[in-house]
């Protein structure tokens, strides 16, 4: 991630490679083509996160049957290290941030510790797995955390473990009590501030506007006093522009070559030129922030005497002749009198003849 005061866009390939490294370096060019950020995978050894008997969320058996276990799907999308290492090298010659998702520690230290990751984003589900989130909060620079799913005093107890987790020395034990005092101290607060950002997220694939709440991702800046961001999972572009609007610092949204595809997120992320297009709207947003000052552009100057009023005289008036209601009116163009002072003529006499339509 920089330091850039833009939008940090990330392209969430996720597991849209469908287990592809070719289709995995097509959506690294898509991405590129669209000028995010960054392009953002999964790191997992499925055996590690799930049993046997798990099995698939809902959307994802609609979008990939039922007749497979989760083990068993998951054991389809999984990327080797050597396969993330070739992506890894792949993004780093195309100009754009390679980013992963942890699932498990072997593939947090792989991507710390081989790659040289120095931001790790973590997915919704992981937010009450304290010791996952204790081990990556002690070896990243950065941390972008997903809240779907979550409650209010749930992500107040995760960030505590980060808080922990980033201002303890190593060797401190970690206990509930030193969580909760991390994240009312001085280090613990200036770590969050600095170091995390959280991603408001509703976890349904795809998400109906009605449970998007953008007004929540103001809620988790204003209560603790981070960075936010959204993880959007809604059909098209528009909800993730409107998060910009509200201060999002990050969106994250997923990247497909093709809805058609088969596989669990497809049929919720953009397909390549619509992923374009979510990035330039938000450019152009960032660039129509502008100015806090209320001033005229330098555009709207040269219309002013075109659009704007004077006040006119709505017949021949004679000099000496009283103004009144019945003799001026405002008219275009603004070149004369401004319309602000036509209570102080009413009354005044004219100092000299004046024809209709003539500016006073």
């Amino acid at each position: 991630m920089t330091n850039s005061p833009n939008t940090f866009i990330i392209a969430e390939a996720g597991v849209n490679h469908n287990g592809s490294i070719d289709l995995a370096r097509s959506l690294i060019d898509a991405a590129v083509v669209a000028k995010a950020d960054a392009v953002k995978f999964q790191s997992f050894v499925a055996s590690s996160i799930v049993t046997t008997s798990a099995r698939k969320a809902e959307y994802q058996i609609a979008q990939t049957g039922g007749q497979e276990s989760q083990l068993e799907m998951l054991q389809r999308l999984e990327l080797s290290h050597a396969q993330q290492r070739e992506l890894f090298d792949y993004c780093k010659k195309s100009g754009i941030e390679f980013l992963s998702t942890p699932f498990d520690s072997e593939s947090l230290k792989f991507l710390v510790s081989d790659l040289k990751l120095s931001t790790i984003k973590v997915g919704s589900g992981e937010l009450t797995n304290a010791p996952f989130l204790l081990e990556v909060a002690r070896c990243t620079d950065k941390l972008i955390l997903s809240t779907g799913m979550s409650t209010i005093d749930e992500i107040e107890l995760a960030l505590g473990v980060v808080a922990f987790g980033m201002s303890a020395n190593k060797t401190s034990e970690p206990s509930t009590d030193a969580c909760k005092k991390a994240l009312v101290n001085d280090a613990g607060r200036q770590a969050l501030r600095q170091r995390v950002t959280l991603l408001h997220c509703t976890t349904d694939y795809p998400t109906s506007p009605a449970d998007i709440n953008l007004r929540a991702m103001l809620t988790l800046s204003e209560k603790f006093n981070c960075q936010v961001g959204l993880s959007d999972h809604s059909i098209g572009t528009h909800i993730a522009v409107g998060a910009v609007a509200m201060g999002a610092t990050i969106i994250e949204k997923h990247l497909t070559t093709s809805r058609d595809l088969a596989g669990p997120d497809h049929k919720a992320s953009l397909e390549p030129d619509e992923f374009k297009k979510l990035v330039a709207n938000i450019r152009d947003i960032e660039i129509a922030f502008g100015s806090a000052e209320k001033t005229p552009t330098a555009n709207e100057t040269k219309n002013q005497q075109v659009a704007r009023r004077s006040i006119v005289a709505s017949k021949a008036i004679k000099s000496g002749e009283v103004f009144t209601t019945e003799n001026i009116v405002v008219k275009r163009p603004g070149t004369g009198q401004s319309p602000f002072k036509y209570w102080d003529l009413l009354g005044t006499k004219s100092t000299r003849d004046i024809a209709a339509n003539e500016l006073i």
